[in-house]
């Protein structure tokens, strides 16, 4: 059975999750800047590839000269990123106190590796326990999931990666996957929908980020 998660005691910790061009690395550089802008010590960060090791491991999932990989490869090398950015770079700034912000995390894993690849129930539940073991099982205060039909955003890029090179169906049944998500943990999750203003989403975010910030610290780096 799958514990109901770990919180830091310390920092506060956001993702953002969503499809392919739904925004996230935007939303997450705005709310980097508004944070640092009122004093907090934000630190922004991404998966998979924010670590030495990552980047290596990036290189080999994403690239379409990879071709195809096992399923289970997949998801152990997505894992082993998890791993590496939760030890080396998530944890240390939580625990300085600094306000997290990953563009993507351990939903993005289910989503991709479990739902996207269409496996039989058991095997999703054994990616989450994977996920979950790889990360400590340590889960963010707010998931921030920006939904948006795979369609729409898949058309904003000319040239794709493995990821983005999937079928539709992969990526309707990783946006489903997602929302299924959230709406079974509304206290963790603020779904907007990403077709809205840029400002009218960052607006939105900052105000229930707003409400996390009692346990961050003022001041500090990146």
């Amino acid at each position: 059975m799958i514990s109901p998660g770990v919180y830091a005691s310390s920092g506060v910790f956001v993702s953002f999750e969503g499809g392919e061009g739904s925004g996230k690395s935007t939303q997450s550089r705005l709310l980097g800047d508004w944070l640092r802008g009122e004093g907090y010590a934000a630190h922004l960060t991404f998966e998979p590839g924010d670590t030495p090791v990552g980047k290596e491991l990036r290189r080999i999932v994403l690239s379409p000269a990879t071709g195809v990989l096992s399923d289970r490869t997949e998801v152990l090398l997505y894992a082993a990123d998890k791993a590496e950015h939760v030890d080396t770079v998530v944890r240390p700034a939580l625990a300085r106190g600094a306000v997290v912000v990953t563009d993507r995390y351990v939903d993005s894993m289910l989503a991709y590796q479990g739902a996207g690849r269409a496996l039989d129930p058991a095997d999703v539940a054994e990616v989450e326990r994977v996920a979950r073991w790889a990360t400590g099982d340590l889960r963010p205060h707010l998931t921030v999931l920006l939904d948006l039909e795979p369609t729409e955003g898949l058309g904003r890029f000319e040239d794709r990666d493995r990821m983005e090179g999937e079928s539709l169906e992969f990526h309707q049944r990783v946006r489903a996957a997602f929302l299924e998500l959230a709406a079974a943990d509304p206290e963790h999750y603020l779904v907007l929908d990403a077709r809205s203003p840029i400002e009218q989403i960052a607006a939105a975010v900052r105000a229930r980020v707003g409400t996390l910030l009692a346990g961050a610290t003022r001041g500090g780096q990146r």
